[in-house]
């Protein structure tokens, strides 16, 4: 039996393997997918981060309520166009029970549209803890499942891998944060370990070596802040997507990403949020704006 989730994913070809997950479907790899949804979608992670400002510009009320009715409208008109979309997790926690069932719904609505949807949560921890977390937003069980996370390692790469592990077994994704925008970031991202590398190139290392002889692309992949600037960090054998926080109003512009990567940009995936959301509550200009970053990066990367 072989059955897709949504129309924007693909048939699997011979020989991919496949996972069962959400249901009775079959998944391909996180990598094949979301490989499939960039060539059909363009190179672009839409974001929603329904903070108490946005809300506000909106016309809505800052509690459940007026949660729910922004990532519904949200979801509504980037599920279907963007290729991934990426919930941030804080938003929707700070209002409790009320907050995590907006979520488990607005994961429901993306994924039903056909978009691949990045769950923002940023864990990290150790032994069960760490595969506590990952049952949580990885195992096609829970009601909270995405198709991946993003995790911190800096507990140790090996930290991660109960939620790396359980990705691969489910055919879902783990983001790793390497390099940071934020300032602060660099005292243990830049931080030279004993053989020379930076813990940042150290993670990506790491990355690399589970993504190695995978095709067309691994499934676990790194996040990269757009406003790093040239670092000397080695991107080019991670065979994994590259998210890429940080453009639009936090400063960063498409052509950073020329900076960070040179011509190497096959696999970066480039998020937006603030530049698409405050173009709410018109589900029109919402999906405008998505296309139109979305042509401006195929532009780029192309």
């Amino acid at each position: 039996m072989e059955t897709t989730p949504a129309a924007s994913l693909g048939r699997p070809h011979v020989g991919d393997q496949l996972y069962p997950a959400f249901g009775d479907q079959l998944y391909r790899a996180f990598g094949h997918r979301l490989n499939s949804a960039i060539r059909e979608r363009g190179p672009l992670c839409a974001g929603i981060d329904p903070h108490a400002a946005l809300l506000r510009q909106w016309g809505l009320s800052d509690n459940a309520e007026g949660l729910a009715r922004f990532a519904a409208t949200a979801a509504d008109a980037l599920g279907e166009v963007a290729a991934v979309v990426k919930p941030q997790a804080a938003f929707f926690e700070r209002f409790g029970a009320r907050g995590i069932a907006v979520l488990e719904s607005t994961i429901r609505q993306l994924r039903e549209a056909g978009a691949l949807v990045l769950l923002d949560v940023k864990r990290g921890d150790i032994g069960s803890t760490a595969a506590a977390y990952a049952e949580a937003y990885l195992d096609p069980l829970s009601p909270i499942a995405a198709d991946a996370i993003t995790v911190h390692p800096y507990l140790g790469f090996g930290s991660v891998r109960p939620m790396v592990d359980t990705a691969l077994a489910h055919g879902a994704g783990v983001f790793v944060l390497a390099l940071t925008s934020n300032p602060e970031g660099q005292q243990v991202q830049q931080a030279v370990t004993a053989d020379g590398r930076t813990v940042a190139q150290v993670m990506i290392d790491e990355i690399a070596q589970v993504n190695e002889g995978l095709s067309p692309m691994g499934s676990v992949g790194a996040v990269v802040g757009a406003t790093i600037g040239r670092t000397g960090h080695q991107f080019t054998h991670i065979n994994g997507p590259v998210l890429v926080p940080g453009l639009g109003p936090q400063g960063g512009s498409i052509d950073d990403l020329r900076v960070i990567f040179g011509d190497d940009l096959g696999h970066v995936l480039p998020s937006y949020s603030r530049e698409i959301l405050t173009q709410g509550p018109s589900k029109i200009a919402l999906r405008d704006a998505v296309q139109r970053l979305s042509a401006d990066l195929g532009s780029l990367i192309q």
